[in-house]
């Protein structure tokens, strides 16, 4: 008997030439061709007697071979296949190209099915490439008479050839046991795993395909409510130091800000300081648009961790992100007594309050960090790396962990930061609190992020103006370039965005569609030339992307925000951290090749001041589908909102990225299906509530131990 984890190669009579095509598509075990799930079906499963098809009909027929021959086409280049078979009713005849092999597997006599489109051709009806099977005296079918598994499938190793592999494995294959419990399937109405296998390979119809597809991603989506649960009650049992909050102090502080905070922002404060005052550690996700005011949020948080002697680790993705928040957060405690620090790869800074501020040297700012002097550190990952060269930071008492778009960080990173190896001899962890621009619908939310509590700032802040946003196209864009050089011309700054930094290397024209239209659109290097000496050759431009050096990206970045360049040509590398309340124009270039959050947070790039915004959407796609998206933007109240429909449109695995979770392709699919992830979540607190160590379902915990090391949301 055959087990999941025999080998392929082991397994008798299965050819070498078989098993090499296998090994293309990655399939080296019997698990590995079991779990080779079909992207669709043909519906097969209408039979019909010979005399009753009508044209462009989908059906099987079942009859005896009367006739089988072989010619060449007039031009003598191509084989012709031609079998007629005949039931009760009447005859037809079927047509093949180029594959002669059939010619050798029909024999006159013998019964047989052909599946297939009915077409009408040479004022007849006949089949074109149909499917076919010899079937005997037995009604047992597998590639007609059904719906029939089509299969991802690579040159020479059809969805036919699969499916006869698949079949004979059934026949030979031990019982399965299923990880997932008796009684979670039950409440579910799911079936079990090896009735789920037959039924997504051979279904009968398609409510048997939708069973097993939804159990398939119930069980992932299963596992991955598990791995939150997990951490939920892990952290549940670890301390953290519990802060005291003075609510008349906090109060005050928020008087002091140079603005007046929303509604969303107080209610996000208040969530935050409750959390701080357990003994529990704090793990929240606090979400809000480009501009919305999370840092404002954040930095009351560290003043309350200050207020009681203890440390605040502020961790950024960029140094232009880092000095951002420095920045603002300088200003928010201009008058106060906290010691602010950023460290970052390329520099040190201090602000001791009262305006005191200054470059100071790496050890220095490492010696005021590790004496307790200064409370709020912030810096990249330069926080928690180091080297030879480059000492390490020592906290003298952190409490508070923050880390702004933390899908930008490894999973390592992350964890190094709360963890007590950047708090020697401590026994408890700290506080964690992650800051996301990037809007999460909710069932991403709820499943992705499933072990983080959720603060939400849905509301800007008062008095900002509605950035005027519009699509243009190829026909108006010298217009566009008029009006760019008129708000130039009035003092404002322009950002113009470019989804790639260079052009194509190769040419190759045998290069198809895709790759192509790709080729075709606009990048940095090219675009920047062309505006600098041809469109705006009397204005000043800069040009920033990711391959340039942090010191560099940071000296274009400080000469735009002080007003030194007109115009900065840019890859998404100015997505996050860059505030120039002087920037009215935000032109995105390929608009087409953005996700909509995305676009909403590079428009969010502008606005930030007291001018009226635009921004420009250019596309030279005259596709409903993409203009329909982009209009999306046009009437999205927020980005929430927007993320919403972005995912409807993308679907998760593009919306996250597919390829850099390592979650299962229908566990992904599944992720915008809310009921789904309900149920499933309901089930792992249920599991865990009756045993929390899953010491009952051992085949559960190897399974989640395995999937744990499969996912990865970054």
């Amino acid at each position: 008997m055959l087990k999941l984890e025999t080998e392929l190669a082991k397994i008798k009579g299965i050819p070498p030439r078989f098993l090499a095509k296998l090994d293309k598509l990655k399939i080296k075990t019997v698990k590995d061709l079991l779990w080779h799930f079909p992207f669709r079906y043909e519906d097969f499963s209408q039979v019909v007697k010979i005399a009753d098809l009508k044209a462009n009909q989908t059906a099987t027929v079942r009859g005896i071979i009367k006739h089988v021959g072989m010619r060449r086409s007039w031009r003598r280049k191509m084989m012709i296949v031609e079998a007629i078979i005949a039931d009760e009713t009447a005859g037809i005849k079927a047509i093949w190209f180029n594959q002669p092999y059939i010619a050798r597997s029909l024999q006159i006599g013998r019964r047989i099915n052909f599946a297939g489109k009915v077409i009408f051709s040479n004022e007849e009806l006949c089949f074109q490439s149909p499917s076919y099977e010899i079937t005997g005296l037995t009604a047992e079918t597998k590639h007609t008479g059904g719906l029939i598994a089509v299969y991802p499938e690579t040159r020479g190793l059809t969805s036919k050839g699969l499916r006869f592999l698949i079949a004979a494995i059934f026949k030979n294959l031990q019982p399965i046991s299923d990880f997932v419990p008796k009684e979670i399937l039950a409440e579910g109405n799911f079936p079990n795993l090896s009735d789920s296998l037959h039924l997504i390979h051979f279904p009968k119809n398609a409510t048997d395909t939708e069973k097993a597809r939804q159990r398939f991603a119930f069980a992932d989506l299963f596992l991955l409510q598990l791995v939150n649960q997990v951490n939920r009650l892990r952290l549940a049992r670890e301390k953290a130091p519990p802060l005291k909050v003075d609510r008349q102090f906090v109060e005050s502080a928020i008087a002091t800000l140079p603005f007046e905070l929303t509604g969303a922002q107080k209610r996000s404060i208040d969530e935050i300081l409750e959390d701080l005052q357990k003994p529990q550690p704090m793990n929240r996700l606090l979400q809000g648009d480009v501009g919305s005011g999370k840092t404002a949020v954040a930095a009351i948080a560290a003043l309350v961790a200050a207020e009681n002697g203890k440390q605040t680790a502020f961790m950024a993705p960029t140094e232009v992100l880092a000095n951002q928040h420095y920045k603002t957060l300088t200003t928010i405690f201009r008058s106060s007594s906290i010691g602010i620090g950023i460290l970052t790869g390329s520099e040190a800074k201090a602000f001791y309050g009262d305006g005191l501020e200054g470059k100071v040297g790496r050890f220095e700012l490492l010696e005021d960090i590790a004496n307790g002097k200064i409370k709020l550190i912030l810096g990249t990952h330069a926080l928690i790396s180091s080297s030879e060269s480059k000492k390490s930071v020592q906290f003298h008492d952190l409490a508070l962990a923050i880390v702004d778009e933390q899908h930008r960080f490894g999973v390592d990173q992350r964890a190094a930061l709360v963890k007590q190896e950047i708090h020697p001899g401590a026994e408890t962890t700290v506080h964690f609190l992650s800051m996301s621009a990037t809007p999460i619908p909710r069932t991403l939310a709820l499943s992705i992020f499933g072990d983080l509590d959720l603060s939400i700032i849905d509301e800007m802040p008062k008095g900002r103006k509605e950035v005027i946003t519009k699509i243009v196209s190829p026909s108006n864009r010298v217009k566009a370039h008029a009006f760019i050089r008129e708000e130039v011309k009035n003092g404002r700054q322009i950002f113009v965005i470019c989804p790639r930094i260079s052009a194509a290397e190769n040419s190759d024209e045998k290069m198809d569609e895709r790759k192509r239209l790709w080729a075709e659109v606009k990048n940095v290097t090219e675009e920047y030339e062309r505006l600098s000496k041809k469109v705006f050759p009397e204005l000043r431009v800069a040009m920033l992307h990711g391959r340039m050096k942090s010191l560099e990206k940071n000296k274009i970045m400080s000469e735009f925000a002080l007003g030194n360049y007109d115009i900065m040509v840019s890859t998404s590398v100015i997505e996050v951290g860059v505030d120039v309340p002087n920037a009215t124009i935000m032109v995105i270039e390929g608009a087409d090749r953005f996700g909509l959050a995305q676009l909403y947070q590079f428009r969010g790039r502008v606005g930030r001041g007291e001018h009226q915004s635009y921004c420009l959407l250019f596309t030279d796609s005259s596709s409903s589908t993409t203009l329909n998206r982009l209009d999306a933007l046009l009437k999205a109240k927020n980005g929430f909102e927007l993320a919403e429909k972005d995912l409807a449109i993308r679907g998760p695995g593009e919306f996250i990225g597919d390829k850099q979770t390592g979650m299962p392709d229908l566990a992904m699919k599944a992720l915008n299906n809310i009921q789904l992830v309900k149920t499933a979540r309901t089930a792992a607190v249920k599991v865990l509530k009756t045993d929390a160590s899953l010491t009952k379902y051992p085949q559960l915990k190897n399974q989640l131990i395995a999937f744990r090391n499969q996912i990865h949301f970054e």
